[in-house]
């Protein structure tokens, strides 16, 4: 018998208006397995971790957390989120708090921890993701990789059983990217579950496990990333990569 998934997606719809953005999603995502999302913009990668994290409201299916439905209407939004986490392309870091503040809030609100349970933990994450030493910066102190990478360390503060990581490097410039996918590796390598929608396919390839490709709202294909980015089966597959190839962005 397979182990019951971290997250399980079933069916999920999503419209805003007359636009449907999900058209029944279906996918599981493993203990320790990183899932990589790619496809188009417009294709429904970012609203799907929205719909994971709650911040939308689903139209039809379910989504499954260790088994339990979290898109139950009798379900707190508020206590779900702290079993996820969710990075955003932005960094949505505090500006009037410190970074080692920035990380440790969450740990102090959210989970109860004291504040010197807080900030050693804050610490030891900044120092793990290559900030020793900027604690007591602000953010606007800082380059817009490092800040995300506080950002990274922040979510990854609270324990939560699965990350979602919304384009986590699009809005940097091209040589602070690396720097962040690094910090992405390290979450790997420890075992992390993850969700990573992402438009960076050597990542894609190098740290998913699987890779799923969204097209109009639905994963048309999804398997290891060594078939879906060199082998596809899907002709909108094909094209997507095709136009990234032409572009100079594989």
């Amino acid at each position: 018998m397979s182990p019951q998934p971290v997250l399980a997606i079933r069916g999920v719809t999503k419209s805003f208006g007359r636009l449907e953005v999900l058209r029944g999603v279906d996918l599981e995502v493993a203990e320790h397995e990183a899932v990589a999302l790619i496809g188009a913009s417009g294709s429904g990668k970012s609203t799907l971790v929205r719909c994971i994290d709650l911040l939308d409201e689903i139209d039809d299916g379910d989504i499954f957390l260790d088994g339990e439905v979290i898109t139950d209407p009798a379900v707190d939004p508020v206590a779900m989120r702290r079993r996820l986490a969710l990075v955003f392309q932005a960094y949505n870091l505090f500006p009037h708090l410190t970074v080692l503040e920035n990380v440790a809030l969450g740990d102090m609100r959210a989970h109860g921890a004291s504040r010197g349970e807080a900030e050693s933990r804050a610490r030891s994450l900044l120092e793990r993701f290559g900030l020793g030493g900027r604690e007591r910066d602000r953010p606007d102190d800082l380059s817009g990789g490092q800040q995300q990478r506080v950002a990274i360390a922040r979510a990854f503060a609270g324990r939560p059983r699965a990350m979602l990581l919304d384009e986590v490097t699009s809005a940097l410039d091209p040589e602070l990217v690396g720097e962040v996918l690094d910090a992405v590796r390290d979450l790997k390598a420890e075992g992390v579950t993850m969700l990573i929608v992402t438009h960076e396919m050597g990542f894609a390839r190098e740290v998913a496990d699987r890779v799923g490709f969204l097209h109009d709202g639905r994963i048309l294909e999804l398997g290891p990333p060594e078939r879906v980015l060199s082998e596809p089966e899907r002709p909108e597959t094909q094209r997507f990569l095709r136009r990234l190839l032409e572009a100079g962005r594989i």
